[in-house]
């Protein structure tokens, strides 16, 4: 009796546990869904995004590279777009910020595109209830850690060929042992505890191997139960990847049953569930985990573009809802983009989210541009600024500005440019380089090349470039820089480029007149302060202050007075004289 009555204790006990978890889950899915209700447009409380995990979430860019046209490094690096991501990753899952990233890379060339990407992000926008539902299910489905799924996707092959013989081998192995007492207590005892120890030491050599793997699965296995989810919602305007995920998930079907026995929720969330501690028990002796591994990694084999289209849909979503609170966290500072073929770039007020209390500017023109003025006076974030935009009007089609009226453009940019020292270049190397990517990408576009890859009802000028030089081959000589960027700067005025430059060399604004419109920042010295007021001005510059900035910071005078009489001197002659 004493016993019947511990083993219900130890029974009331584990449920008494159970239903406890159930309950604390329940509480924690009904504070989230009120704090998703009164957050939105505030972005998701997690660590702070490091450099080393930007790996992970380009991993799904990396994958789906466009073979066309796309953000490159030297852009997206001149740009701090890994910081305009963090301001906008509002995504709960893996696979949403991931997908997002992506977005964020791939700037549409037709609107087609960017239509359908509307019409969902109103959809959330409109929709509360439907919002957060579909984000309590990707908050569900979660990240995957330190690696991407597709880490693990793409290097499945190094598992080699798995069979689970040496598995079925040590269950008949105990089978057999049990047999055997019946005609040798001791011997099938002694046997039975050699193919347990066998079977153990087995477990944890091929554990060890497949682990980072059965975490991969995991998250697969997450989402397949998120699409069960997602199937069931509401799916206005999204009729096509409701279908699709169905189909996907029939197709995943062998993958998700049974699959309790090597990932059971518990389990996987090393819970200390007494229920999970015994059957860890059995999964060593009898190796039920392993032999699923091997059923499960069969079915990934060969279903590897199915998750991949299973993510794809279910991260497009989640960075729809992203962008929606996103433009929410903005306060009506924002405007939806005109994309049409409209040749040439017309913004009003635009302004630049890194910068607190930014002063807004407007441009409006249908050829390249050179910036004049003094350094810190606002040329480069002017260039920021503008390509910025230009890329979140054909990504997320949305611009921090009043209006935009552009057509899709292909955005690149020279400009935060260092030496290589990995590579030996010097950094007029890097810069020559980076200019010939530019150039070569213009040549492409006027080849017309990727045409066949648009919506040729729907693509305007999507071949077009619109580039962004900074200080164009600031490092070398001022003859041949004013020589070679005359040159280069010509190249990139042609009908399908329209190039924004900043310089310092007020030659190049009268030998570029014909081809570039004029435009300039300024500053004022008062007193021992030096004001900038960061607005754009039409012409070039006609001040200098650079040797007046030296004296504001305190340089002898002797210094200053001797720069100012040497530049006069240039001025005035044109040649430059030694002073004693």
């Amino acid at each position: 009796m004493e016993y019947l009555i511990f083993a219900l204790t130890i029974l009331a006990f584990i449920v008494l546990i159970m239903f406890k978890g159930f309950l604390d889950d329940r509480k924690k899915r009904a504070d989230f869904i009120v704090w998703l209700r009164n957050n939105y447009g505030t972005l998701p409380r997690r660590e702070e995004i490091k450099p080393e995990e930007f790996e992970r979430i380009s991993c799904y860019f990396r994958r789906h590279e466009a073979k066309g046209y796309y953000v490159d490094d030297i852009t997206w690096n001149d740009l701090n777009m890994d910081s305009i991501f963090k301001k906008m990753n509002y995504a709960y899952s893996a696979a949403g910020e991931e997908y997002l990233y992506h977005l964020l890379r791939t700037p549409a060339q037709d609107t087609g595109k960017i239509e359908r990407l509307e019409k969902h992000i109103r959809f959330f926008m409109e929709h509360e209830e439907e919002r957060i539902k579909f984000q309590v299910f990707f908050a569900k489905l979660g990240r995957t850690g330190k690696h991407s799924i597709y880490d693990y996707l793409n290097y499945l092959d190094l598992l080699g060929e798995r069979s689970n013989k040496k598995h079925y081998w040590g269950d008949l192995g105990i089978l057999f042992s049990l047999l055997a007492m019946f005609f040798s207590v001791s011997a099938g005892v002694v046997l039975l505890l050699f193919f347990i120890c066998r079977n153990i030491i087995v477990y944890f050599k091929i554990k060890n191997e497949i682990e980072p793997y059965i975490t991969s699965f995991g998250y697969i296995l997450r989402l397949l139960r998120s699409v069960d989810d997602i199937v069931r919602l509401s799916s206005e305007g999204f009729e096509e990847e409701m279908e699709e995920l169905k189909a996907c998930r029939k197709k995943m079907s062998r993958f998700k049953s049974g699959s309790y026995i090597i990932m059971s929720s518990a389990r996987m969330s090393a819970s200390g569930n007494p229920i999970e501690v015994l059957l860890d028990y059995v999964r060593m002796t009898f190796h039920l985990d392993l032999i699923k591994f091997n059923n499960m990694l069969a079915e990934v084999r060969k279903n590897i573009d199915t998750i991949d289209r299973m993510l794809t849909i279910s991260g497009y979503m989640e960075a729809a809802i992203a962008v929606g609170a996103y433009r929410t966290s903005l306060g009506g500072a924002y405007c939806l983009p005109e994309l049409n073929d409209y040749e040439g770039l017309h913004i009003e007020n635009m302004y630049h989210p890194l910068i607190d209390n930014p002063v807004k500017n407007s441009i409006s023109t249908k050829r390249g541009i050179l910036l004049t003025g003094s350094n810190a006076s606002g040329k480069s974030t002017f260039l920021k600024t503008v390509s910025l935009n230009a890329i979140l009007a054909q990504t997320i089609h949305t611009c921090l500005a009043d209006s935009y009226s552009g057509s899709p453009y292909r955005i690149m940019s020279s400009m935060a440019l260092r030496d290589d020292l990995s590579g030996g270049d010097s950094y007029y190397i890097v810069e020559i380089k980076s200019l010939k990517r530019i150039l070569n990408q213009a040549e492409s576009a006027d080849r017309g090349q990727d045409r066949e890859n648009l919506d040729s009802a729907r693509c305007f000028c999507g071949n077009k470039v619109l580039c962004f030089v900074d200080e164009v081959l600031r490092g070398t000589n001022t003859v041949e820089r004013i020589a070679a960027s005359t040159q280069i700067l010509k190249s990139l005025a042609k009908g399908n480029v329209i190039c924004f430059a900043a310089t310092h060399d007020i030659e190049l604004t009268h030998l570029l007149e014909n081809d570039y419109d004029n435009y300039h920042f300024e500053e004022e010295i008062q007193g021992d302060d030096v004001v900038f007021n960061y607005r754009l001005m039409d012409g070039r510059a006609t001040t200098r202050n650079a040797i007046k900035l030296l004296r504001v910071m305190g340089y002898d005078e002797d210094i200053t007075r001797s720069a100012e009489n040497l530049a006069e001197e240039f001025i005035a002659k044109g040649v430059w004289k030694a002073h004693e």
